[in-house]
C-alpha cells in the first residue's frame, strides 16, 4: 500500500509524509537489507501509487518481477494518524484494491525458475483482503509443498479485515503446511482446531501446534521479548533496550530477523537473538521499514549510548 503519515489529527489537516507499507513488504525489505535475495509476489494498481510501491521495493533490492499491475483496481492506501506520544490510529482504504484481487497466477510466477524459493512467508492479512487473495495464498501453500519450500506464517490478525471466527476457519486449514508459526500469544487460538482432537496435548497451545506438525512456534511478547517453542526445547530472548520512537513495523522486522538467521543456518537461539535485534531497530526508528538494519549494522545496538561508529 501507499502510506501517508500525518503530523497530527487528520481532521485538522496539515502535512503528510508519503511512503509505502505492508507487512509482507516490510519483511521483504528487512531481508533484502540483510543480504538475502527476496522476491515479492503482490498486486498494485496500474497507477502512480503502484509505481511508487514497486519503485521503492526495487530500490531496496527486492525482486518484483512477479508483481502484477491491475488496471481495474487502485493501489491500496493506509493513513497513520498520531494522537498521543505512544498511540497512532491507522485507517485502511483497501477494499476492492488491487491487493484484494491478487491472483494465483502471481504466486505461480514467484515460484517459476530453476531454483524454487527456500522459504515462503505469508501473513494472515492477505487472505483477509478477499476471496481472490485467499485463493492465491492457498495456491502458494500447495506450491510450497510441491517444491519442498519451508513455510513461515505470521498470524498478524486484523479485526478490521475479518472476524476471529473467519480467521480461524481459514488459518486452521493452513497449519499442516506451516513449518514456522509466528504470533502473539492471543493469536495462537486462531490456529488451533475446534474442537481439539481427543489426543491433543492439553497444557499449551504451542505444544498442540507442534503436535500438528509445526516445527517452531515463536510467540512475540513485545517489550518482554519472545519465546520459541520446538518439540525439544523452549527458548526465550529478552527485548533489546532502546528508546522507543515508533512501534509500527516492529513485528515485521522481528520476522525478517528470524528468517534471516534461519536462512543462514543458525540455530533457534541465534534466530531469536537476531529477531529481537531487528525488532529493536524498528522500534527505535520512525516508519514501517525505514529503520531496518543492514547486516553490518546488527552490532550497533551493543555499542552503548553516545558511541560514534567510524
Amino acid at each position: 500500500m501507499v502510506a501517508l503519515r500525518g503530523s497530527g489529527p487528520l481532521k485538522l489537516g496539515g502535512t503528510m509524509n508519503v511512503s509505502v507499507a505492508g507487512a509482507e513488504s516490510n519483511v521483504a525489505i528487512g531481508l533484502a537489507r540483510l543480504g538475502h535475495p527476496v522476491r515479492w509476489a503482490g498486486a498494485v494498481g496500474d497507477d502512480e501509487a503502484g509505481e511508487l510501491v514497486l519503485r521503492t521495493l526495487r530500490a531496496e533490492g527486492v525482486d518484483v518481477s512477479a508483481a502484477t499491475r491491475d488496471a481495474g483496481a487502485p493501489t491500496g492506501l493506509i493513513l497513520f494518524e498520531p494522537r498521543l506520544p505512544e498511540v497512532t490510529r491507522v485507517h485502511y482504504y483497501r477494499a476492492h484494491s488491487a491487493g484484494s484481487r491478487l491472483g494465483a497466477d502471481t504466486v505461480e510466477a514467484a515460484f517459476a525458475g530453476a531454483r524454487p524459493p527456500r522459504v515462503l512467508h505469508l501473513t494472515g492479512i492477505t487472505p483477509a483482503l478477499g476471496p481472490s487473495a485467499r485463493d492465491a495464498c492457498r495456491r502458494a501453500l500447495r506450491l510450497a509443498r510441491e517444491h519442498g519450500t519451508e513455510v513461515c506464517l505470521d498470524v498478524n490478525f486484523r479485526s478490521r479485515l475479518w472476524s476471529s471466527q473467519e480467521a480461524a476457519a481459514e488459518l486452521r486449514t493452513w497449519i499442516p503446511y506451516v513449518d514456522v508459526l509466528i504470533a502473539s500469544d492471543d493469536e495462537l487460538p486462531l490456529c488451533l482446531p475446534d474442537p481439539a482432537p481427543a489426543d491433543a496435548p492439553a497444557d499449551t497451545p504451542e505444544k498442540s501446534l507442534i503436535a500438528q506438525g509445526v516445527r517452531e512456534v515463536v510467540v512475540k511478547l513485545g517489550a518482554d521479548g519472545a519465546v520459541a517453542h520446538t518439540a525439544d526445547a523452549e527458548l526465550r530472548a529478552y527485548a533489546r533496550e532502546v528508546r522507543a520512537v515508533d512501534a509500527v513495523g516492529a513485528g515485521d522486522a522481528f520476522v525478517a530477523g528470524y528468517l534471516s538467521a534461519l536462512l543462514d543456518g543458525a540455530d533457534v537461539a541465534a534466530r531469536l537473538d537476531r529477531a529481537v535485534t531487528t525488532g529493536a531497530f524498528a522500534v527505535a526508528s520512525p516508519g514501517d521499514w525505514e529503520g531496518a538494519p543492514t547486516r553490518a549494522e546488527l552490532g550497533l545496538l551493543g555499542a552503548g549510548p553516545g558511541t560514534v561508529v567510524r
